[in-house]
């Protein structure tokens, strides 16, 4: 299964690099939304030498009334990783 990470979860001074928001297909309300807290995400990089770092992260909590879902990863994550697509995998 894949998200679309939205942006970084942030306040009027500050930005967590770490924490970002995402949002997954066809998950448009808490209901939904609540089963996937607790799973693993994984993001890779498009590195260009084809040796992609992996960096993971919990989905820890949901954000709002429309499905979008808080993720905590590892280490903060670089701009780039906006709008792009993670894989969440199953629980373990």
């Amino acid at each position: 299964m894949h998200g679309t990470l939205l942006s970084y979860r942030r306040g009027k001074h500050t930005m967590r690099g770490n924490q970002l928001l995402l949002e997954i297909p066809e998950v448009d309300s808490r209901e939904k939304a609540k089963s996937f807290v607790g799973r693993t995400v994984v993001w890779i990089s498009p590195a260009r030498t084809g040796k992609g770092k992996e960096i993971r992260g919990t989905i820890t909590n949901l954000h709002g009334g429309n499905g979008v879902l808080r993720v905590r990863f590892s280490r903060g994550l670089p701009g780039e990783a906006l709008r792009q697509k993670v894989a969440i995998l199953d629980k373990a």
